[in-house]
């Protein structure tokens, strides 16, 4: 089926301001999920997938430990989770994902990225239905059959399963991803995800043939990418 889910492995930054750009972006996000479900990664799998994506995009340990203090000492920051999505360059369809302690100033700071490349911040929901909202659990194996048993042993709604290249990819709905990633560590031990995050699928993608609006769309990724409180991004565009 080869759905078209964004594996960002955030490889190693070229420059400081890059590096310090990826480690506040975990910083903040592991603040806010320990804050929400607990400190401890044995109980929260959702902070545990997300250290793990941190140490492999090379966050150092020191950063990851203050966000965790941080969230065991209570108070601090209050951000809260703001989505916004519309129609980009080459009549692309984008969902941006914020982590804000102020929702006026992303909203503007994300309206203005639609704004220079002419094109418009949509309402809720003027987009998001030609996506999945999609856990997406990746890792080494053969057994297509052996994982699908196990998930269905577990009563887990399954959307999709691939086997490609020596590597099994899961995909089912974002409210399944806690009981989809322990119904795969029981049956099988410990499992080192290659994807382990949950996501924004396109259901159809294509590519953008103008060559300005291809350039105009990578000038709005990157505008986006600049923004502090922006965490993720989806489309359903072809790069």
């Amino acid at each position: 089926m080869g759905r078209a889910y964004q594996n960002r492995k955030e490889s190693m930054a070229k420059t400081s301001d890059a590096k310090a750009k990826v480690y506040s972006k975990f910083s903040r996000e592991i603040y806010v999920t320990a804050k929400s479900g607990g400190v401890e990664p044995e109980s929260n799998l959702a902070l545990q997938g997300l250290i793990e994506r941190a140490k492999k995009a090379q966050v150092p340990a020191h950063v990851i430990d203050k966000a965790l203090d941080k969230a065991k000492g209570g108070g601090g920051e209050d951000f809260a989770i703001a989505r916004y999505e519309g129609y980009g360059p080459g009549n692309s369809m984008v969902i941006i994902e914020c982590l804000t302690d102020n929702p006026n100033r992303t909203f503007g700071d994300v309206r203005s990225c639609f704004t220079k490349t002419k094109t418009k911040i949509g309402t809720q929901g003027s987009v998001s239905h030609m996506f999945d909202h999609a856990a997406i659990l990746v890792f080494a194996g053969e057994d297509e059959e052996a994982v699908l048993e196990a998930l269905l042993m577990a009563d887990v709604d399954v959307s999709d399963i691939e086997n490609e290249d020596g590597k099994i990819s899961v995909f089912v709905p974002h409210t399944e991803y806690a009981k989809a990633k322990t119904a795969l560590v029981d049956a099988f031990g410990a499992i080192d995800f290659e994807v382990d995050e949950i996501q924004f699928l396109p259901h159809m993608t294509k590519p953008i043939d103008n060559e300005e609006d291809r350039e105009l769309f990578e000038k709005f990724l990157e505008m986006l990418d600049d923004l502090d409180d922006v965490q993720n991004v989806y489309y359903d565009v072809e790069l």
